[in-house]
């Protein structure tokens, strides 16, 4: 029996909720970081690159309830969102991406480098871990192709991690190894699809929507198939709430992680059902 952790996007919000949710189950005695595979997008890349650190589950529950300081506030405008709305009219999914891309290769936003520091910044550590299996998705912004970084990718945590949390146009596409890449939640909002071949399934999303029809978590769990058995865990109202409208506010960071903590309680039934 196989088992897989994957996380989903939702800004600097969603790492401290999926953050409170991992450290409450820890504390119930359900321990996600012994799955064999963990699967992280945009912000769920964070986390799965801090739980397989080697840090401790309060530690990094800790980092979430400080001061944000080297934290960047940033906000999906409306603007934004139009640019996200006019590429989903392109005839095909990569042209659609592809056009995103287009524009988020061409906006102004913070230097690459300074939003490189950033991540680095919420890394406990910076090389990839041995175990469990790590998987960290992207997306080419030139041509519209999903990216799975890993271990043997060649490619370092730090980077794989800054273009997968490379929101289009809010933050820079980051560069590897000559080529521009972007915020992997464009694709899926999860890519739960990478957990395939795995008997057990938590999924924890901030947001289950995506860009793509295909890529809705509820659609991507469904297509693993009957005999996987699969758990989905979102923010609760009360959840929302606390995280707010806007996902970029690292205001609300401390907040959202102790809702997560404490909607872990309310989960611990269902995932316990699921996790071995």
């Amino acid at each position: 029996m196989t088992t897989a952790l994957v996380l989903g996007g939702g800004g600097v919000v969603g790492v401290a909720w999926e953050t409170g949710v991992i450290a409450g189950l820890a504390a119930a005695g359900l321990d996600l970081r012994v799955a064999d595979l963990v699967v992280g997008t945009s912000a769920g890349s964070v986390v799965a690159a801090q739980i397989t650190s080697g840090a401790s589950v309060p530690e990094l529950y800790d980092r979430q309830l400080a001061p944000p300081t080297g934290e960047i506030a940033a906000r999906l405008g409306g603007a934004v969102l139009l640019r996200y709305l006019a590429a989903t009219t392109r005839r095909t999914d990569r042209a659609a991406l592809a056009h995103l891309g287009r524009s988020a290769r061409r906006a102004r936003t913070v230097p690459e480098a300074e939003r490189r520091a950033v991540i680095a910044g919420r890394l406990p550590r910076h090389e990839w871990p041995t175990s469990p299996r790590l998987l960290i998705t992207a997306v080419d912004a030139t041509t519209g192709e999903e990216v799975v970084f890993d271990r043997d990718s060649g490619v370092d945590l730090v980077s794989a991690v800054a273009a997968s949390c490379a929101v289009p146009v809010v933050w820079p596409t980051v560069t590897i190894g000559g080529r521009q890449y972007m915020d992997g939640g464009v694709r899926s909002a999860a890519h739960v699809d990478l957990a395939t071949g795995h008997d057990r399934v938590v999924v924890l999303a901030p947001t289950t929507v995506s860009l793509r029809r295909s890529g809705r978590v509820a659609t991507e769990i469904a297509a693993l198939g009957p005999s996987v058995r699969s758990v989905l865990i979102s923010p609760s109202p009360a959840a929302r709430q606390a995280m707010g409208r806007n996902a970029l506010d690292p205001a609300r960071r401390a907040a959202s992680a102790e809702a997560g903590l404490r909607q872990a309680a309310e989960a611990v039934d269902a995932i316990r059902a699921v996790w071995p």
